[in-house]
């Protein structure tokens, strides 16, 4: 059991919430600002669902916040050799062009509460509730587009994500974009929880 299992409870993020709360900030302006002004617009195009934890005891305090969607992992646009570590635990009468995937499209905890080990607690939880058998959809990977920045690309890789690119140059000469990349696409497996 954690924090956010104990003193605080999940919900869907609403236009009452939003309004209701206090100010949320994780020290990224990008992120309060897609919390505060997109997420509602996402979920309401059918582009992403926004989860908030509030605090039990003040339902008024956005403790963190995180985005998911569908999307997929084309493994046939991968170089040989990372396909082949992508796909190396699927069995081979199995394996697809494209993998079904779980994205988080955002994800940020309050500076209140950040450096107490609240975004690992997120992640497992998350990892559940994608796994879970009640979930309206099924996945075989959890994907995450990483700020290029070494402490998001640090937390990702403590909770067992691995990058698809071997490099940002194999990444920007597969996706398009030039360099340097602003973000890195990470999975985790979650055929091995």
């Amino acid at each position: 059991m954690g924090f956010l299992s104990e003193k605080c409870v999940n919900k869907i993020l609403t236009e009452e919430i939003l309004q209701r709360s206090k100010p949320f900030k994780c020290g990224k302006a990008d992120l309060d600002d897609f919390f505060r002004k997109d997420a509602l617009l996402y979920a309401h195009q059918r582009i992403g669902k926004t989860y908030c934890f509030l605090l039990e005891d003040d339902p008024t305090e956005i403790v963190c916040l995180y985005t998911l969607a569908n999307s997929s992992i084309r493994a046939d646009l991968i170089p040989n050799s990372r396909g082949k570590k992508l796909e190396k635990n699927v069995p081979y009468p199995k394996r697809m062009k494209r993998y079904p995937t779980v994205l988080i499209g955002r994800l940020g905890v309050s500076e209140k509460f950040q450096g107490k080990g609240i975004g690992d607690e997120l992640m497992d939880i998350i990892k559940t509730q994608v796994t879970d058998e009640e979930y309206l959809t099924c996945a075989r990977y959890l994907a995450v587009d990483s700020y290029n920045e070494e402490r998001p690309r640090k937390y990702y890789s403590r909770n067992n994500f691995l990058d698809l690119f071997s490099s940002d140059e194999q990444e920007a000469a597969t996706s398009g974009e030039s360099l340097p990349l602003e973000t890195r696409f990470m999975y985790f497996d979650l055929m091995g929880l």
